[in-house]
């Protein structure tokens, strides 16, 4: 059955038709091309599917786009300003090399967009519970949380 929804992504209010047995990751990556949106596993263990939704990181291959009708979500593509600024998360993600061949990074990204935006201090243990829904094949997560605590002190530096 389809049905009408209306959501915000990326700042752009969007209409579509959907069918209500449709995932969010679906509609994202499908319909509305961003392709930072990855399937992995398709079943929430993963992380590499998630995106913001009303500023709550969130994997979408267990959301359907139904239940985004009245939202606001954010993807990576989203994350820079209009003059092309990277968000924090993202620089500081290049200065720390926390990239290697980078399926499941951003929806890495996105939780810690969300991470750092709580404006906490946080112990490396901590940041480490705070990822544990992400998958990474590549790394040992060491430059992640690098990354992570990098973000936050560039935001503590903007203030």
């Amino acid at each position: 059955m389809m049905k009408i929804i209306n959501f915000n992504v990326n700042g752009s209010d969007i209409e579509l038709a959907i069918d209500e047995r449709e995932s969010l990751a679906d509609t994202l990556r499908e319909r509305l091309d961003l392709t930072s949106v990855k399937k992995g596993c398709e079943v929430g263990e993963c992380g590499a599917c998630t995106v913001l939704i009303d500023g709550k990181a969130t994997d979408t291959c267990l959301y359907l786009s139904v239940w985004a009708d009245g939202r606001s979500i954010i993807t990576t593509e989203g994350l820079q300003d209009e003059s092309g600024k990277l968000h924090p998360v993202q620089q500081a993600f290049i200065e720390k090399t926390a990239v290697q061949c980078g399926f499941c990074i951003p929806g890495i990204i996105m939780t810690c967009v969300e991470i750092v935006g709580r404006g906490e201090s946080y112990t490396r243990e901590q940041l480490k519970k705070e990822i544990e829904g992400h998958l990474c094949r590549c790394t040992g997560y060491q430059n992640i949380i690098n990354a992570i605590e990098r973000a936050i002190e560039i935001i503590e530096e903007a203030k």
